[in-house]
């Protein structure tokens, strides 16, 4: 077996699609066997396909720039998710010793709305156009009670960060001999 064989098969996790990044900026899906654009790259985000996507010459994993290459695409082709003032609040927390926190707490708090989007979708089968307007203006008691505990579990991640936080400093004062 050649050596960079030998790196793609020990690289390959199990059930997850491997996309090679060409020096000529194409994607070769080794899968399908055949080149795929950006746009099919979110399609497998969309169908929630597990996928990496590999350097093909250093096998080094560039997923997270793919993602952000479809991101700033989608950001500059319709309507934006992100404001300039979002993006400059992240921004400032590159290279902040807040960075893993707002890293982990953006993730919780998606994940909780993802979350809530599905419930939504599997109660509001069925409703008619006018319980639909309803239901997303927030006047009907389920769309209230499913917002209440969205807000809940992002005060609970909210929380979460500020006790790992707390632990974190403790340890490092005690580390240095130091008691609060």
């Amino acid at each position: 077996m050649q050596k960079s064989q030998a790196a793609d098969n020990s690289s390959r996790q199990p059930g997850v699609r491997v996309i090679k990044k060409y020096p000529n900026r194409r994607l070769y899906d080794t899968d399908t066997s055949s080149y795929i654009t950006l746009a099919e790259v979110k399609a497998l985000v969309m169908d929630s396909e597990p996928f990496v996507v590999r350097d093909a010459k250093t096998n080094d994993d560039l997923t997270r720039s793919i993602l952000l290459q479809i991101i700033l695409e989608e950001e500059t082709a319709g309507v934006p998710i992100f404001t300039e003032q979002i993006l400059a609040n992240i921004i400032r927390f590159y290279g902040h010793s807040m960075q893993g926190y707002m890293g982990a707490y953006l993730e919780k708090n998606v994940q909780v709305f993802m979350d809530l989007q599905a419930k939504m979708a599997e109660q509001s089968k069925g409703l008619t156009p006018e319980m639909w307007q309803q239901f997303v203006n927030m006047q009907s008691p389920m769309m209230q009670g499913m917002m209440g505990a969205y807000l809940e579990q992002s005060r609970n991640a909210f929380t979460q960060m500020q006790e790992q936080m707390q632990k974190n400093s403790e340890q490092m004062l005690s580390a240095f001999g130091l008691k609060r």
